[in-house]
C-alpha cells in the first residue's frame, strides 16, 4: 500500500511545499490536517475553538482514513459538520509507521483533489 519511500517522500515534500507557497509558511502534520478538516467543513477559515480544532483535526483523520474503508461518513450534524464511524480497525503499528499511514492517506487525498 505504501508507496517507494523516495517517491512517497518525494511527494510529501512537495505538497509541502505547495501548501507552503499557498499559506506563507511550511506546514507541519497537524497544520495540514487541520487545513483538510476546513476544507471538509466546507466554510472557510475563521476562528476556531481550541475544542473545534480538534475536531477538524479528528474529522481529517476519519476523511483520509475513509480513502480506505477504514471510516466511512455517518451523517452531517445540523451545524454542518461531519461525523464519520469506524468501519475497521486501522492495522497496529509503530509510531512511524503511523505518521507514514497518515502522511500516505494525506497524499492520496490531495491526489483525488486535483
Amino acid at each position: 500500500m505504501i508507496e517507494q519511500s523516495d517517491n512517497f517522500e518525494h511527494r510529501w515534500t512537495n505538497l509541502r511545499a505547495a501548501l507552503m507557497k499557498q499559506f506563507g509558511k511550511k506546514p507541519d502534520l497537524n497544520a495540514i490536517l487541520f487545513l483538510i478538516g476546513i476544507q471538509e467543513l466546507g466554510r472557510g477559515i475563521s476562528n476556531f475553538t481550541k475544542e473545534e480544532k480538534q475536531d477538524l483535526m479528528h474529522i481529517a483523520t476519519c476523511k483520509v482514513f475513509s480513502l480506505s474503508g477504514y471510516y466511512e461518513l455517518s451523517h452531517v450534524d445540523e451545524e454542518g459538520w461531519p461525523h464519520y464511524k469506524s468501519v475497521k480497525p486501522i492495522p497496529f503499528a509503530n509510531l512511524k509507521e503511523q505518521d507514514k499511514m497518515l502522511r500516505w492517506h494525506i497524499l492520496e487525498y490531495f491526489d483525488q483533489l486535483d
